[in-house]
């Protein structure tokens, strides 16, 4: 078929990757665990303007619903939740298994964006490669990564902490049925086994 709109690029593996959304929120909160806050750490899932520089007038007219000036140089950065309820105190846990953005922002902030990336990538991320260019919007999707790495990526929380590398081919059989070439399991622990687990 000839697409003349989109390029015919595998995008499971390869290609410039998509946002993934709330999907990228539990390496963020194992980055949290292996600083030592635990899934009964409690945050406020409240209202809360996460750039000290915001320009009060701004926020105002955010919060009236006015769009800024896009060309203002410290943008107020006040998310919310998808369902613009505000549920107070609400523990690691809960905000995790609600994927409750407010509290996730939070905990990105706690664990620090490099030390999250660092585990996303030890976890099998190849993507999310420059620093520079995210901020606190990481947690809610603000990165490019592709399919099969969050997939990888995903059963080493199911593996409890063990990374085995993502392959397309297990075994190569001869007609007769006998192995030319078979794949070698190289597991490695990447994460605790504990945070895997509370993770899960």
């Amino acid at each position: 078929v000839d697409c003349k709109f989109e390029p015919q690029v595998n995008v499971t593996a390869y290609g410039p990757g998509r946002q993934p959304g709330a999907s990228i929120k539990p390496f963020v909160y194992a980055a949290a665990f292996k600083k030592g806050y635990t899934p009964e750490t409690t945050v406020f899932d409240l209202p809360i303007e996460f750039n000290p520089n915001c320009d009060a007038d701004v926020a105002k007219q955010e919060a009236a619903g006015d769009v800024p000036p896009p060309d203002q140089k410290n943008p107020c950065y006040h998310p919310k939740n998808y369902d613009d309820v505000f549920r107070g105190p609400i523990s690691l846990r809960e905000a995790l298994a609600q994927s409750v953005n407010l509290p996730a922002v939070q905990t990105l902030y706690l664990a620090g964006i490099p030390d999250s990336l660092k585990t996303a990538h030890d976890l099998g991320i190849t993507t999310l490669n420059d620093p520079s260019r995210y901020g606190l919007t990481l947690v809610l999707g603000g990165g490019e990564v592709h399919l099969l790495d969050m997939v990888g990526a995903y059963s080493v929380f199911a593996n409890e902490g063990i990374r085995n590398p993502v392959t397309a081919i297990l075994k190569i059989e001869d007609a007769k049925g006998s192995a030319l070439e078979e794949l070698k399991p190289s597991p490695t622990q990447v994460l605790d086994t504990q945070v895997a687990r509370q993770i899960s």
